[in-house]
């Protein structure tokens, strides 16, 4: 049932969704002034930006069993991995430009936020923390009367 308030939200409730519309925002200037060729003093920081942020944020998304602490150090250390990877790839192949490398940075950020919904269907077990614990007591109920297998007798434990 929905509750209606005479008061609005206190301010910094929804903050973490304001720092990704910004985060989102940056990185989005930041890629449209590197793939025009437009030459800002805003162009470097916002595209360094993008290409930390972007992948960490979609490996932060795609591993969702982890505690949060793991799942930042993970997230950047993939960033980076992510980051390298395009780098020596485009350079081996002679082809790299600045629009190349954005784009493949943004391709594979965009396969993995796509791929972490599907993750999430095929293992609800794993994310939904309730789920989790009434498997948890379930199994401790069971455990609890043991069966004798050669008369098929269950005894409870002492």
């Amino acid at each position: 049932m929905q509750t209606i308030r005479d008061r609005p939200p206190a301010p910094g409730t929804d903050l973490l969704t304001v720092l990704a519309g910004a985060a989102f925002a940056v990185s989005g200037v930041g890629v449209g002034l590197a793939l025009t060729g437009v030459q800002s003093p805003l162009r470097a920081p916002f595209i360094l930006f993008f290409l930390f942020a972007g992948p960490a944020c979609a490996l932060a998304a795609a591993l969702p069993r982890l505690d949060p602490a793991a799942r930042a150090a993970v997230a950047a250390a993939g960033a980076v991995v992510i980051d390298l990877l395009i780098a020596q790839l485009l350079s081996s192949s002679h082809a790299l430009t600045t629009g190349q490398g954005i784009t493949a940075v943004a391709v594979i950020t965009g396969l993995l936020f796509l791929g972490s919904p599907a993750l999430r269907k095929r293992n609800p077990e794993h994310i939904d923390p309730a789920s989790r614990l009434m498997k948890g007591i379930k199994g401790i109920r069971s455990s609890r009367s043991v069966t004798d297998h050669r008369i098929g007798i269950k005894k409870a434990k002492k």
